[in-house]
């Protein structure tokens, strides 16, 4: 067996070991060990391998069966039609390519003139929770199962008897000897917030999600506790006999998928409203694009899309595979986690020269992007994360924007695998690295450490600094590297010709960039303030400072000698006062303010700086006094910054993230992720129009 085989035989091992002990942890344990994305995505790399490598198939592999153990709890019923589950698929092009399959199926042997060019779909929301098996004989619930393994399943009609939206009598004059309806059991969002904060309560542990609690619940030996827990119930399939008498029980049986949610609905039962009919693709993926961010509304969880063939002649004729059907597909919404293989360890050194290890792995999609790459912060979450070589890590998208690494599956470890950590010397000078007893942070401390100077230059040219447009990374990496510049005040004694002979540089773009540097020079003291990059000092706490202390000098005096003055002013602590007084006290950061007025810089307010400061003490008689504002998305007609301006000139206060010291969050069009935490908090949510009253 050649070395890549090998490698390929070893890990259809590892993920068959992981995936045959999550499915027992899940279905006879009720105590699941990884999340079903997760568990979704090594399925499928395990499938591809298969695929890919005939000979790798075993007996006791996950692909080769249909579902997975049953609990010892409850009594096994065999399903009258089996219950199978459904293929997956992660985008729409998998979309498009079951359509495509579906499509030749369907028009093999078929005249020219019958050719079918596209089929009737109907899509559906993937509530998030538990399949369930009902039995109606004579119009009356006889039995109830969980899907079990999708041939039997375990008997919990005791149980599902509680759930007051499953009817115990159909409503039905004349009903048929049986029918079969399958749905979709689960617990909603406030309900679940409910159950989980009673187990607090009750000091025990809570459950990870919605879909595990209805889980747990459906498997209790005692019904008070079912009932107690209210869960709900959604049907989407009803089978009926092959054989049934139309007319003898006036009952026409459905001949599409639109029919029978009707019907199921018209006997009783309750349905998902959001579903709809298409013909072609098209229509159909902006339904698909429209529920990605619409479910973030819904007072349960889901976890997808399912896609049927509409007509049940059609579904007939395609028919199943071992395990799922032809003429379905579940479209999974983009994973909030996702595994992914560890390629390596890098190490950048920022502006502060503190180092910072990041993940290097194998491209996934997480949350609609393409992701390779995830900061670990310090040495101590790489201490805690236990990374080795060729990990398999588990990857998550904090606020749905930073990939941060979770976990690591040490399941699916190499057992030649080696231990991870931290350089002992800088990446990028070679200097002893030091790490100081209170702090994780590890820092490289040669302050000529060109890494270093690259992020202090960085920080000064950015827009929310100085905002010299044209002085990019790539020119930067050019100054530091060819030694042209020692500090920030260097670039002010950058000339055009010295300029003009550096790559991708014209006469144009040199004149450019001078003319930039020579603007800066007016820009706000706060600005320059932000702009020296001492630590914890933001561009809002800069403007809170620079307002209280006008220039350079008085803030160095008052910050080495009477630091308590500092951490007098609203919202700036000891923290801040600290790293102010540590900074002024360096003698490297006084030749740098001595340096920058030399060519022409003042750290010093302007006359307008120095209004606003008299004016500050009459905003306390202004209506917006006191109240704390956080923008997102975009508004119709006023930019970030302005809207910014009036709330300040009104006397409020701008923050960049939600807090229960929110007043408003004020949201405008493609809000993200701060819009759902102020609806979770409880924060008012403003538009421009009702921002704009508030500020009359």
């Amino acid at each position: 067996m050649n070395s890549d085989l090998n490698k390929k035989f070893n890990r259809a091992i590892e993920l068959r070991k992981l995936l045959n002990e999550a499915s027992h942890a899940y279905y006879v344990l009720d105590a699941p060990s990884i999340e079903d994305s997760v568990y979704d995505q090594l399925y499928r790399e395990l499938v591809n391998l298969e695929n890919r490598y005939p000979e790798l198939i075993t007996a006791d592999s996950p692909t080769q069966r249909v579902g997975d153990k049953l609990s010892s709890n409850f009594p096994k019923k065999t399903h009258r039609v089996p219950l199978q589950s459904l293929d997956n698929a992660f985008n729409f092009q998998e979309v498009s390519e079951w359509n495509a399959r579906s499509l030749k199926i369907l028009n093999q042997g078929e005249s020219k003139e019958d050719i079918l060019t596209s089929i009737e779909l109907i899509c559906e929301l993937k509530i998030d929770g538990n399949a369930i098996a009902l039995s109606y004989e004579n119009g009356l619930l006889v039995r109830a199962c969980s899907r079990g393994d999708g041939i039997q399943g375990e008997d919990i009609t005791s149980n599902v008897k509680t759930i007051n939206s499953i009817p115990l009598s159909l409503r039905m004059e004349n009903p048929p000897k049986w029918i079969e309806i399958r749905g979709e059991a689960f617990i909603p969002h406030r309900t679940f917030e409910g159950i989980n904060k009673k187990r607090r309560m009750a000091l025990e542990s809570e459950f990870a999600n919605s879909r595990n609690a209805c889980a747990g619940t459906l498997r209790q030996l005692d019904p008070q506790v079912v009932a107690s827990r209210k869960l709900d119930f959604f049907a989407y399939t009803i089978h009926l006999p092959e054989e049934l008498d139309e007319i003898k029980y006036n009952l026409a049986k459905p001949k599409t998928q639109i029919e029978a949610l009707q019907y199921l609905k018209n006997i009783g039962f309750k349905i998902n409203p959001y579903n709809q009919v298409f013909l072609g693709l098209k229509d159909l993926k902006e339904f698909l694009n429209e529920w990605e961010i619409k479910r973030h509304d819904l007072p349960y969880s889901t976890d997808g899309l399912v896609i049927k063939v509409n007509k049940f002649n059609l579904q007939k004729r395609l028919g199943f595979t071992q395990k799922a059907p032809r003429w379905a597909i579940a479209l999974k919404h983009p994973a909030a986690e996702a595994p992914s293989k560890l390629l390596g360890l890098t190490f950048q050194v920022g502006r502060t020269g503190v180092v910072t290890p990041v993940a290097e792995f194998e491209p996934i999609m997480l949350a609609g992007t393409s992701v390779s790459r995830a900061t670990l912060h310090n040495a101590n979450r790489l201490l805690s994360l236990d990374l080795h070589s060729d990990d398999t890590i588990i990857i998550r998208k904090a606020g749905e924007i930073i990939p941060e690494v979770v976990r690591v599956l040490p399941g699916l470890r190499n057992q030649y695998a080696k231990c991870l950590s931290l350089p002992i010397n800088c990446p990028i000078c070679n200097s002893t690295l030091i790490s100081e007893n209170d702090e994780a942070a590890t820092r490289c401390i040669n302050t000529n450490c060109p890494a270093i100077l690259q992020g202090a230059l960085r920080h000064w040219v950015n827009k929310g600094a100085m905002n010299i447009e044209g002085l990019g990374s790539k020119l930067i990496e050019q100054l530091v590297e060819k030694k042209l510049i020692n500090s920030i005040a260097d670039l002010y004694e950058l000339d055009i010709n010295l300029l003009e002979k550096l790559d991708r540089m014209g006469a144009k773009s040199a004149k450019k960039i001078i003319q930039e540097l020579e603007i800066s020079k007016g820009k706000p003291w706060h600005k320059q303030l932000y702009g020296l990059g001492i630590p914890h000092i933001g561009e809002r706490n800069a403007q809170t400072i620079a307002m209280q202390f006008t220039n350079s000098s008085i803030l160095k005096d008052v910050a080495c000698k009477s630091p308590e003055v500092i951490q007098e002013i609203n919202g700036i602590g000891e923290e801040i006062s600290d790293s102010l007084k540590t900074w002024f006290s360096s003698e490297a950061n006084q030749k740098l303010i001595r340096d920058l007025k030399r060519v022409g810089l003042t750290l010093e307010a302007t006359q307008e700086e120095k209004l606003k400061k008299d004016q500050i003490s009459d905003n306390s008689t202004k209506l917006l006094f006191g109240k704390i504002f956080v923008l997102t998305g975009t508004l119709p007609s006023l930019s970030r910054s302005k809207a910014k301006e009036l709330i300040e000139n009104s006397g409020g206060s701008i923050s960049s993230s939600i807090s229960t010291n929110t007043s408003f969050l004020v949201a405008g069009e493609k809000a993200g992720s701060k819009l759902k935490k102020a609806k979770t908090l409880g924060i008012k949510i403003i538009d421009q129009n009702e921002l704009l009253k508030l500020l009359t």
